[in-house]
């Protein structure tokens, strides 16, 4: 997944004031309270310090803060690092996390809300009323999941009285959002965790990952040459017989030390970019294999880095909105064109065959949906439709100190769809790591991808 629970409640914003000339042409200052444009969320910015504020219409309630650690850039002690720009407009502002795609929009506010100035009831039944409100209010899909909200409120509420216990709590939470089935959507309180994915698919793990690295390894390239691991073992690449290449990855994070920042990650994969995308292999490759059939997510930059080094011409890669209506789930933040930029090195734009399936997750999806408009074309999906899950996490404390994660944004295709719930479908269909596929050994998706590079 993209963040964990822990992560997604930590995240930090920071704060960037372009630096001008003179002071008359400096743009305002951005300390202040801030309202974000969706997400459920105000900032406050003065003294060096930025404080997070989650809202709802029952509640408001302290989130992660952050502290100045360079002019207008804010981190907080897990090192997520938020960038907030201003222009000329002193009242508007745009935030950036390291890592994500695309911005989000504040605008300034008078003064905090009430409800954020004094203290929040923490019983059983403002546990809940918070819980169900953060879904009401910012979750994006239950009608494409035919799920009743309301009717669900009703349904669960009556069970929640002021003796309830925090396990008992729990396992109502876990039985409401059980029919999202959405591998975004989680509860945690202490040492207890829910979360599930798309019925019959499988969540990645790192037994999953090894256990089919190790199978890869052994039967697809026995014959393949410079095989070499990079970015903790996360990215493999191979030259395979007749010209073709073959890249693994298995999620977009974790390349550098733990907690590292995202400019770390991004410089562990510019290195194993440079090493496999070299000049010499770009020219002579003759088609190139993606595998991404365990790949637990990340961040979506990282996929962006790696599209760029797949074309020779800037593009579209997706448009990413927010819901910002807590009243109507059809209301959403203007669509942010996120692009793809060539980089300055050494392009591979031939044949592309990449491999998807239910345990491609998260950004493991916004890399696949990236590279269906790349202008070179020739870019075949094989294995199994993905897990169906593509937004950012929106991490939310809830009163008695339990948590929860959920979706609230949309990532559109260029004709305003998305792939939410059933996932990117493959160009082909074939099994990705069955209990047949191994008992046989077979690589059915594999197989079909060297056929289709031939």
């Amino acid at each position: 997944m993209r963040i964990t629970v822990s992560a997604a409640l930590a995240l930090a914003l920071a704060a960037g004031v372009t630096q001008t000339a003179s002071a008359a042409d400096a743009p305002p200052s951005t300390d202040g309270v801030w309202r974000m444009d969706g997400y459920g969320t105000v900032l406050t910015l003065r003294d060096g310090q930025l404080q997070e504020y989650q809202t709802t219409a029952v509640s408001c309630l302290k989130g992660f803060a952050a502290s100045q650690t360079s002019p207008g850039v804010y981190t907080t002690p897990d090192n997520a690092v938020l960038t907030v720009r201003t222009g000329h407009d002193r009242d508007r502002a745009t935030v950036a996390i390291d890592g994500a795609a695309g911005h989000r929009k504040l605008k300034r506010m008078a003064a905090l809300p009430e409800d954020c100035t004094r203290p929040a009831p923490t019983g059983p039944l403002a546990t809940f009323d918070v819980f169900w409100h953060s879904f009401a209010e910012n979750y994006p899909f239950f009608a494409a999941k035919g799920i009743d909200w309301e009717s669900m409120r009703a349904r669960y509420r009556a069970k929640v009285h002021p003796d309830t216990t925090r396990d008992e709590l729990f396992g109502i939470f876990r039985d409401m959002v059980t029919p999202l089935y959405d591998a975004h959507v989680a509860v945690g309180d202490s040492d207890k965790y829910f979360a599930q994915g798309r019925p019959g698919t499988e969540l990645p793990t790192e037994e999953l990952d090894e256990k089919v690295k190790k199978y890869i390894v052994r039967r697809d390239l026995a014959k393949a040459h410079n095989r070499r691991d990079f970015a903790n073992g996360r990215i493999t690449y191979a030259d395979l017989p007749g010209g073709r290449g073959y890249l693994r990855i298995s999620g977009f994070e974790g390349y550098a030390a733990e907690g590292a920042r995202y400019s770390a990650e991004r410089a562990v994969l510019d290195e194993a970019l440079d090493t496999v995308l070299t000049s010499q292999r770009t020219k002579r490759l003759k088609g190139l294999i993606i595998d991404l059939r365990i790949n637990g997510g990340g961040s979506d930059l990282l996929g962006l880095r790696i599209a760029e080094r797949l074309t020779d011409s800037p593009y579209v890669a997706y448009r990413k909105r927010a819901r910002n209506d807590p009243a109507d789930p059809t209301k959403y933040t203007r669509p942010e064109p996120i692009r793809v930029t060539p980089a300055r090195a050494p392009h591979y734009t031939g044949p592309i065959a990449v491999l998807t399936g239910g345990s491609t997750v998260s950004a493991g999806e916004t890399f696949t949906q990236s590279l269906i408009d790349r202008p070179e074309g020739r870019v075949v999906r094989i294995g199994q439709p993905t897990q169906g899950v593509f937004s950012d996490i929106l991490g939310r404390v809830l009163p008695n100190g339990m948590g929860a994660v959920l979706p609230n944004e949309q990532f559109l295709t260029s004709t305003g769809d998305t792939f939410d719930g059933p996932g990117i479908p493959p160009h082909l269909k074939e099994p990705v790591f069955t209990e047949e596929e191994f008992a046989k050994q077979r690589d059915s998706a594999f197989d079909r991808a060297l056929n289709v590079l031939r």
